[in-house]
């Protein structure tokens, strides 16, 4: 099974000056965790929920006027829409994430590939990227 058979293809996102209080309610309006973040359509960063609580909110800085590329990570893992679906959960599993952006052979992101997503396909593949996952929070 390929990657574009299950990602998401419907995806929001922020851009680099958005703050986080207006990246947390597009999260909180779309019940979802991640943004990936967009600049001139490049994916430069993705941005979580898990970042605004611990990198702005635990620190004590104001979700007001932080803005997103303060935070976000910049080492961002891919996989291409036409992989095998086993490989790109071997990079979720090695790379410690839930979550992995999609491209194509352009470089153009073309969705997100998630846990849940991995759910309602295997079980398996899912419940072994949720431990490697959680080994490190």
């Amino acid at each position: 099974m390929k990657v574009k058979e299950l990602m998401s293809t419907n995806v929001e996102y922020t851009t680099p000056e958005t703050t986080t209080k207006e990246a947390a309610h597009i999260m909180h309006e779309h019940h979802i965790g991640v943004l990936p973040v967009m600049e001139n359509d490049q994916l430069v960063g993705i941005i979580t929920d898990r970042d605004i609580c611990c990198k702005v909110i635990a620190t004590g800085r104001g979700a007001g006027w932080t803005k997103v590329e303060e935070i976000m990570s910049k080492d961002i893992s891919t996989c291409f829409d036409d992989q095998n679906i086993g490989d790109a959960t071997n990079i979720m599993i090695n790379k410690h994430i839930r979550r992995l952006a999609v491209v194509n052979h352009d470089n153009n992101m073309v969705g997100l590939l998630s846990v849940d997503d991995l759910a309602r396909n295997s079980h398996d593949m899912a419940s072994s990227v949720l431990e490697a996952s959680t080994q490190l929070h």
